[in-house]
Parts: C-alpha cells; structure tokens; sequence
C-alpha cells in the first residue's frame, strides 16, 4: 500500500478508520483519499484497505 507517496505493507486488511487511528490523527480534521476517490466519513469504518492501495491523507489546519 502507498501511503501519501510512502510505501507501506499491510499484513492484513484494515478500514480507514483503523489507519487514522493508528497514526494518531483526529478523524474530524482529515480527509481520505482511496485510489483517487474520496471516503466519505461516514463510509470510513466500512472501507477496507488492501496492500495495493494508493491513500492520501490530508490533514486540515487552521491558519490566521
């Protein structure tokens, strides 16, 4: 699996929620995009992650 640009092995398929929670990110302040498409949060739990799959993360900040 590639991770925004980093290759990454999965031993066994996981969901997208399982992956933002691995990495410690707020659910409510990222977007995930899988294999060109984006997740909806309310589909994050049900969308499974493959060892080929292409994600992005994209992590929301505030700014002033």
């Amino acid at each position: 699996m590639i991770v925004n640009g980093q290759q990454e092995t999965l031993d066994t398929p996981i969901s997208v929620t399982e992956l933002i929670e691995q990495r410690g990110l707020r659910p409510e302040r990222v977007a995930i995009e899988l294999n060109g498409d984006i997740v909806p949060r309310n589909k994050r739990s049900e969308v499974m992650l493959h060892d080929g799959d292409t994600v992005e993360i994209v992590t929301f900040v505030q700014g002033g």
